[in-house]
């Protein structure tokens, strides 16, 4: 708890400072794309703090942002696919991918680093292959408010995405925190040959923690895509995977392990 007070006070530090030298920092316009995406970040960093807390990393976040970004706009636009079908579409298609790194990982034994670094360059690559490096995107949004609203709609005044990332640090803290599958991640985090020792199945926690994240990255690909309105194959995403490596690791995850919460996540 000492490292999220810490992380707390600097925060509010930070914003003292930053409103002193700018004021307009604290005006309600900023604040709400503040919020926006804080949210958006959010949700990614919490899906990297849970591959961390494993161990492991995860590099090809903004790439894959990127991909599903573009194919998110072709099938609302070019294959007029319902909303419902291509948000579902869309977080299928990174847990799937997630799940190939997973097993890459554990099955075949390939570092986290190497695999992920290669899905970086890999889904960036094909985003610019299907789209002939043509940025995709929504137009007016007809027909898409559903989840145009997700990006820059309000709820009771508040960001959409700030209140989604407030629901899934809550379901996420009891996942963590508060359950046997929680515990067994740390486990596997802190010592894997332990971990395995003790009767847990180390590879589905680790391949799990990988779909988890591949399932918030999804979801804040699409929160990406409505905000900015347009993805550019070549640099929609760009350092994304650095800004949730970042939060994740100054909220108290260590890179080697074992450590880590959501609360941090989230002061990070």
């Amino acid at each position: 708890m000492k490292k999220e007070l810490g992380i707390f006070v600097l925060l509010v530090l930070l914003c003292i400072v930053v409103s002193i030298i700018n004021p307009r920092f604290l005006t309600a316009t900023n604040l709400q794309n503040m919020g926006r995406l804080i949210g958006a970040f959010g949700i990614v960093s919490i899906g990297l703090g849970l591959v961390i807390i494993t161990g492991g990393i995860e590099l090809s976040v903004g790439s894959a942002m990127a991909l599903l970004g573009v194919i998110l706009s072709m099938m609302l636009t070019e294959w007029h696919l319902a909303s419902i079908l291509a948000l579902i579409a869309c977080l299928g298609l990174t847990m799937g991918l997630s799940l190939l790194h997973g097993w890459l990982i554990t099955g075949m034994k390939i570092q986290p680093f190497i695999v992920t670094l290669c899905g970086l360059l890999f889904y960036r690559g094909v985003a610019r292959f299907i789209t002939n490096d043509e940025t995709k995107g929504f137009g007016n949004a007809a027909g898409m408010e559903s989840l145009q609203n997700l990006a820059i709609g309000n709820l009771f005044g508040i960001p959409t995405p700030f209140v989604i990332l407030l629901v899934l640090s809550l379901v996420m803290w009891v996942l963590i925190h508060r359950s046997i599958y929680g515990r067994y991640l740390f486990a596997v985090g802190n010592n894997e040959d332990a971990a395995r020792y003790l009767g847990i199945n180390a590879r589905l926690m680790i391949a799990s923690a990988y779909i988890v994240c591949g399932a918030l990255t999804g979801a804040a690909a699409v929160i990406f895509a409505f905000y900015t309105n347009s993805v550019s194959p070549s640099s929609h995403g760009n350092f994304f995977e650095l800004y949730g490596i970042a939060a994740a690791v100054l909220g108290g995850c260590s890179l080697r392990g074992g450590e880590g919460s959501v609360i941090g996540i989230l002061l990070g």
